[in-house]
């Protein structure tokens, strides 16, 4: 099997815990990935800080990128990223994307793969949705785009904010054709 190169974009939206489940979940599968690269916007950072605590995502064992570095590897379709996961994926984040504005990292590299037909999975988290986040959606998805909204599921029975966290995650892991041992309904 060929080892995975995955995107990590963390936007500024409430749902730091997703990221962080994401990012332990990527740490127990270095035999299915090759690289992992991960964009931060400033407003995920605070996020993070205010929502965790802590800035325990400076501990991971990936590469980081600043958002305005477009020497990124993943800034061109010629490095071959395999997949991009938004976690969270603010509605500014998706309304960039869905019209091609690539301001900085993280929209320049959804519409990188976007082009080269590959994986973009946008772990939206904000509700209610108005008319335009519907049609931002939409687009995206036309264009070959995932939204996978950050919504739980409760048939596992979760005990913490991590494993609901990890309802969700589990569901990302699979959109990204990783292999993983979760839970699946009735089995």
């Amino acid at each position: 099997m060929k080892k995975k190169k995955i995107i990590v974009a963390i936007t500024g939206a409430s749902g730091s815990i997703y990221a962080k489940v994401l990012f332990d979940n990527l740490k127990k599968l270095t035999d299915q990935i090759e690289k992992v690269g991960v964009v931060m916007s400033d407003n995920a950072k605070g996020v993070w800080r205010f929502e965790l605590g802590d800035t325990a995502y400076e501990n991971y064992p990936f590469d980081f990128y600043q958002k305005m570095d477009f020497n990124a590897p993943f800034a061109s379709g010629s490095a071959k990223f395999d997949t991009m996961i938004i976690i969270p994926c603010s509605m500014g984040t998706l309304g960039r994307i869905a019209n091609g504005i690539s301001n900085d990292l993280i929209s320049r590299a959804a519409d990188v793969i976007l082009k080269e037909r590959r994986k973009l999975i946008a772990v939206v988290r904000d509700t209610p949705f108005s008319l335009i986040h519907i049609n931002n959606m939409k687009v995206v998805t036309e264009a070959g785009g995932i939204i996978c909204p950050a919504n739980p599921s409760f048939y596992s029975m979760p005990k913490s904010l991590e494993e609901i966290a990890q309802t969700v995650v589990s569901r990302i892991i699979d959109l990204a054709d990783l292999e993983q041992d979760a839970y699946r309904w009735n089995e």
